[in-house]
C-alpha cells in the first residue's frame, strides 16, 4: 500500500497577467509560466498525493490566482497566501474575505527579498501576526539567513500563540559542511518553542549541488531537525518549480524518501509524510 504523501510547498505563477518582480530580469528556467497541469504527470509519478499552493509574491493577485487554482484540482487541499502585515486593518479585512475560502490555509511574506532581516518585527508587522493568531492562522517563515532565524525566534516571543514552519529549513549550511554553527544552535532554540516546525523542502537548491546532490549531501541537517524537533513537528515539500534547478520532480522526491525510509520507522513517517502537514495547515486530506 501506498503512503499518503503531501506536498506542502509547491508554486505557480502566471506572467502573462501577473507581475512577479523577483522573475524580472531572471534567466533561469523559473522565468515562465508554471502551472499545475504541467505537474501532474511528474507528481503522480513522485507518489504525491496531495498538494498545498504557496505564495510567490507580496500581493493579492498571486493568492487569487492560487485560490482559483486549487478550486479546480481536487488534490489541491490548501493555499499559503499573503496578506498585507504591514498594515493590521488591512490584514483583518483580507483575512475576512479569504477565510471564506476553505483552501486559505495559511500566510507568507517573502521576508527574504527584504533588506532588513528584522523585517518581520517591526510593530504594525507584530499586531498583524498576533490577528493571525488570534484566527488560527499559521505562518511560513521564508529565511535564508540565521538572523532571519532570531528574528523568528523573537516574534515567538512577542505573539507565542502563533503557529510557525520554517520554510527549507531556512538554509542548513549544507554547501560548506558546517556542523552545524549559528544556524545549528539558532534551530536548538527553536526547537523549544513548541510552535516551531520545519518543513524539509528546498534541499536540493540549498545544496548548492544542483547536478549531483543527494541524500549524503542533506542527511547531517535533516537528522539534526528530526532529532531536535521530533517527529511531530516536521513535514515535506517539494518547491516546484524552483526545485527544478536542481534536477526534476521525480527525483527530489526520490532522494526524500530514500533518507527517511531509512530514518523513520513506518508510523513516524505518516507523520512526516501527511500528518504532521494536516495538523499544521488543518488540512481536509
Amino acid at each position: 500500500m501506498n503512503p499518503k504523501i503531501i506536498d506542502t510547498h509547491i508554486h505557480i505563477w502566471e506572467l502573462e497577467t501577473i507581475q512577479y518582480r523577483w522573475l524580472e530580469g531572471n534567466t533561469t528556467i523559473l522565468n515562465q509560466t508554471y502551472n499545475l497541469d504541467q505537474l501532474e504527470e511528474t507528481r503522480q509519478a513522485a507518489g504525491i498525493t496531495a498538494g498545498v499552493l504557496v505564495q510567490a509574491e507580496n500581493h493579492f493577485e498571486d493568492t487569487n490566482w492560487m485560490l482559483l487554482n486549487a478550486a479546480q484540482h481536487s488534490w489541491i487541499k490548501g493555499v499559503v497566501g499573503w496578506v498585507p502585515l504591514l498594515d493590521p486593518q488591512r490584514t483583518s479585512d483580507a483575512l475576512d474575505r479569504f477565510l471564506k475560502n476553505d483552501h486559505f490555509k495559511g500566510v507568507r511574506h517573502l521576508i527574504h527579498d527584504e533588506k532588513d532581516p528584522r523585517w518581520l518585527l517591526q510593530p504594525k508587522v507584530i499586531e498583524s501576526l498576533k490577528i493571525l493568531a488570534e484566527r488560527g492562522v499559521p505562518y511560513d517563515v521564508v529565511g535564508v539567513l540565521p538572523k532571519h532565524i532570531q528574528s523568528a525566534l523573537e516574534v515567538a516571543e512577542k505573539v507565542p500563540g502563533l503557529k510557525m514552519v520554517f520554510d527549507h529549513l531556512n538554509q542548513p549550511p549544507i554547501p560548506s559542511k558546517e556542523m552545524f554553527g549559528p544556524w545549528g544552535e539558532l534551530m536548538k532554540e527553536a526547537a523549544g518553542h513548541p510552535m516551531f516546525y520545519q518543513k524539509i523542502s528546498g534541499q536540493g537548491t540549498a545544496s548548492g549541488n544542483f547536478n549531483s546532490w543527494s541524500v549524503d549531501d542533506i542527511r547531517p541537517y535533516v537528522e539534526f531537525v528530526l532529532d531536535h524537533f521530533g517527529t511531530d513537528r516536521c513535514f515535506l515539500g517539494g518547491d516546484w518549480p524552483v526545485s527544478l534547478l536542481a534536477g526534476d520532480y521525480v527525483r527530489t522526491w526520490s532522494v526524500y524518501k530514500e533518507l527517511l525510509n531509512d530514518l523513520l520507522t513506518n508510523a513516524d513517517l505518516e507523520k512526516v509524510y501527511s500528518q504532521n502537514a494536516v495538523n499544521f495547515y488543518n488540512l481536509e486530506a
